[in-house]
């Protein structure tokens, strides 16, 4: 089965030999470099490009081309070599498009050698960026897995190059030009297609933080925030990267030409692996209110297969128009600054202008000048938070459950659904500039990374205002209705919970779950519980991977629990002993990818004991808190967003009514 693969989302190869194929509307250079541990390319002798395509384990196109495949066996590989990362570039110099963002975004597919396509993944989101790094594959525990990343440089190649740490990132660069600029001209365009029975390409929004990253997204927790962001389902490509490799071509996989077309001719930009299917609904029009003024906003205002998809993009589109809105006004504010301390430092160093009315008048004029740049940023700024104002008040009410605030009209008719989840809502996202637009924080399902609800004094901006035991209540409070929701979004028995409390402290903040039966068990407390828990989710940990990486995923006993698991940690990390910290380290690392996650409820201060030890179980989570706190970053400008919790209303009934049917549902699924 295809692994459709999101920015930060990784996926294990079950094989060593394998093909990554790339399409692309326009010629693009493929390049890989192989990496240590921290993915720093030491030399330029572990970098395949163009004018040296060939590596131990590696080969590279020698040209650029619309379509590419590289070759790679991961067991030739050397023992120093970690991490390879798959790089797409631009031509210079060739006429072409000059950024990534005017041309189709680029497909990439790793395949086995007979074709099978093992996990793809579509580069969405790329605008003025030159070069890109597609995907990692990375080694872990004896093991291979891959890494959709994404992450994009304006700078292009030498930026790239630079930025994993090679010496000579300049030169090498130089150097792909002048080979990639040698044989350009065998690069034709790739031949057109027919559309039957094939979908549209989609133009999906692009991909943030807070996993998501990955990451989603996010500045603490997250490793890099150029992949936080939980990604869109949309796939693009011209060719169709699964045409087999001919055996006898003696320029070997990387040498794919496509035939040509005539000059101007039409490109099919067609999704190169879904068949036998029409194209998707085009999204709603959206009616313009006057004459040359801005469209009014329309609910599901964007690409995608289901009216879930199309909500999910647009929230995320509405989520990057913010950010650069934003960074656009912070530019402005900067540069008038900027020009206004110039200006009155050249008047200052002059000693004839330094009094006097010349002077004076000098110092008004810059003022003058600052203050109206920073006015008609303000207006800019103020325009475009309107329309996003405007769009929120109706993609708002039209979202479903998983994406909706529980105070939203659509739990009152809520039903347990029967059909997996696409994305879930943590939280809203807001800046300081427009403090009153607030952006659902989304993030795709299932989740590739833990949840760490922080109960410390540091969780959120008023939590040195609070009690202790009342910050603890309240991160108790937030994970219970982050487990609600989880649990309400999902089909009748596919998703379980437990929860560990070793010293019973949340009990009371429980009690909805408890009561209406929604866990798998009661909360397992003293050393016994935690034990018995975490060896139980451990086990089958162990279990399902030996199964997969076996290939005998159908030879699991009989009346196994095949749904999604998450485990609740209060308290953490009292009552653990340092078997059930490894444990924790162990599910929080490996999991995800098999269908347990992790929620931990604790204050890091309360592990410090524990020294560095704890740092990457820590590292391995997505941080939220029970209160508003700026602590998340996006992954394009790096703004520090203020996350606040999806809450239930003071006096509400809602978690209950929808706890109540959660149970009965899973009762008759029995």
């Amino acid at each position: 089965m295809t692994a459709e693969l999101v920015r930060g989302q990784n996926h294990p190869l079950s094989q060593a030999r394998l093909e990554i194929r790339v399409s692309a509307g326009k010629p693009i250079v493929a390049v890989a470099t192989i990496g240590d541990e921290q993915g720093k390319v030491r030399d330029t002798e572990r970098v395949a490009h163009p004018g040296a395509p060939t590596l131990s384990g590696l080969e590279v196109p020698r040209q650029a081309a619309a379509a590419h495949r590289l070759a790679v066996d991961l067991d030739a590989m050397p023992d120093t070599a970690h991490r390879v990362h798959v790089l797409l570039a631009l031509p210079t110099g060739a006429g072409g498009p000059s950024r990534f963002g005017a041309v189709a975004a680029p497909f990439v597919a790793v395949t086995g050698l007979d074709g099978t396509e093992l996990a793809s993944f579509t580069l969405t989101g790329l605008e003025a960026e030159t070069a890109v790094v597609a995907l990692e594959l990375y080694r872990r525990q004896g093991a291979w897995k891959v890494r959709a990343v994404g992450q994009g440089y304006a700078g292009g190649l030498a930026e790239l190059f630079a930025d994993q740490g090679l010496p000579q990132a300049q030169q090498l660069a130089g150097a792909i030009d002048d080979a990639v600029a040698q044989g350009l001209a065998r690069s034709v365009a790739p031949p057109p297609r027919t559309a039957g029975g094939e979908r549209a390409r989609q133009a999906a929004a692009p991909t943030p933080g807070p996993d998501h990253a990955g990451t989603p997204y996010g500045a603490q927790a997250p490793q890099g925030t150029t992949a936080a962001h939980p990604g869109y389902p949309a796939g693009t490509g011209p060719t169709d990267p699964s045409t087999p490799t001919d055996p006898t071509d003696p320029a070997g996989p990387s040498a794919l030409i496509q035939p040509s077309v005539p000059a101007g001719g039409p490109i099919d930009y067609n999704h190169p692996r879904r068949r036998n299917s029409a194209p998707p609904p085009p999204p709603p029009a959206a009616p313009v209110a006057t004459p040359g003024g801005p469209a009014r906003p329309v609910a599901g205002d964007a690409t995608g297969w289901s009216m879930d998809e199309r909500l999910y993009n647009q929230v995320w589109g509405m989520f990057e128009d913010l950010a650069r809105t934003a960074a656009a006004y912070r530019s402005a504010v900067d540069f008038a600054e900027s020009r206004m301390d110039k200006e009155l430092e050249a008047v200052l160093s002059d000693p004839r202008s330094r009094i006097g009315g010349q002077a004076d008048a000098a110092r008004e004029a810059a003022r003058a000048r600052h203050d109206r740049l920073v006015d008609e940023a303000r207006q800019a700024f103020d325009r475009d938070v309107a329309q996003l104002a405007a769009e929120t008040d109706v993609v708002e009410p039209a979202l479903p459950p998983a994406y909706a605030r529980w105070d939203n009209p659509v739990w009152h008719g809520y039903r347990v659904p029967m059909e997996m989840p696409m994305a879930l809502r943590l939280g809203e996202l807001h800046l300081p500039e427009s403090a009153e637009l607030r952006i659902p924080m989304l993030v795709r399902l299932p989740l590739e990374r833990g949840l760490w609800i922080d109960s410390g004094r540091a969780g959120s901006s008023d939590g040195v205002l609070r009690d202790a035991h009342d910050l603890r209540r309240l991160a108790m409070e937030a994970a219970v209705a982050h487990v609600a929701r989880l649990l309400a979004v999902h089909p009748a028995g596919e998703f379980t919970v437990y929860v560990i409390d070793p010293a019973g402290s949340g009990a009371q903040t429980l009690v909805p779950l408890v009561q209406s039966g929604v866990l798998a068990a009661p909360p397992a407390i003293g050393a016994a519980g935690v034990t018995d828990v975490l060896g139980t989710l451990t086990r089958r940990v162990d279990l399902v991977q030996m199964a997969v990486r076996g290939g005998a995923a159908d030879a699991l006993p009989p009346g196994f629990d095949t749904s999604q698991n998450l485990v609740v940690v209060n308290d953490f990390p009292h009552g653990f002993d340092d078997r059930a910290v490894t444990q924790l380290r162990y599910l929080a690392d490996e999991g995800p990818d098999v269908g347990v996650h992790l929620m931990m409820v604790a204050d890091r201060e309360d592990a410090a004991a524990y020294g560095p030890l704890l740092d990457p179980l820590w590292r391995s989570l997505l941080r939220l808190t029970p209160g508003p706190d700026d602590h998340l970053a996006d992954p394009w400008v790096g703004h520090a967003w203020t996350y606040e919790p999806s809450l239930v209303p003071p006096g509400s009934q809602v978690l209950q009514q929808v706890l109540d049917q959660v149970a009965a549902a899973r009762t008759k699924h029995r």
